[in-house]
């Protein structure tokens, strides 16, 4: 896994706006996160109120009972959702999620000797300078949806 330091990204983010920061985590100018190397996702696309991401679980995201863990489902989600959020921030604005609402629809399985990609979309249900609301859903290689959420965040910093 590399590792790419967190505190030099964030502190990158308050110097352009979310759009920017998001499309230069997109062409690599930006490195993304710990998390997502942990978790194995990337983002794919990002416009103004709306983002893409993808995911490629492996057998270490299994719960107890041999399907993905939910609790990957739902940062995928929290992150998608976040993150188009954060597309419709001016520069020096941040946020953070105040809540989010999962519906689990079906289950994630790794199958071997196939595509286990897991496309995942957010975008702003309404932006705002207080708080901000998303959705949000993930989808498997077959295009099933697998997961939906709406989430809440915090918009913090310039005219909050």
């Amino acid at each position: 896994m590399t590792w790419y330091d967190p505190a030099a990204s964030a502190r990158s983010s308050l110097t352009m706006s979310g759009l920017e920061f998001l499309r230069a985590m997109v062409d690599g100018t930006v490195p993304p996160p710990p998390i997502s190397r942990v978790f194995d996702f990337r983002p794919v696309t990002a416009e103004v109120g709306d983002v893409v991401f993808t995911c490629e679980p492996d057998e270490s995201a299994y719960n107890p009972i041999g399907l993905v863990h939910g609790g990957l489902v739902c940062t995928l989600l929290d992150t998608a959702a976040g993150c188009a959020v954060h597309t419709t921030l001016a520069v020096g604005v941040a946020y953070t999620s105040l809540e989010i609402k999962v519906n689990y629809v079906r289950p994630v399985q790794v199958l071997p000797g196939r595509v286990n990609t897991l496309t995942v979309h957010g975008w702003v249900t309404r932006p705002g300078r207080r708080a901000a609301f998303a959705e949000g859903d993930v989808r498997d290689a077959q295009g099933r949806v697998v997961a939906t959420a709406s989430s809440t965040c915090l918009v913090m910093g310039a005219g909050s």
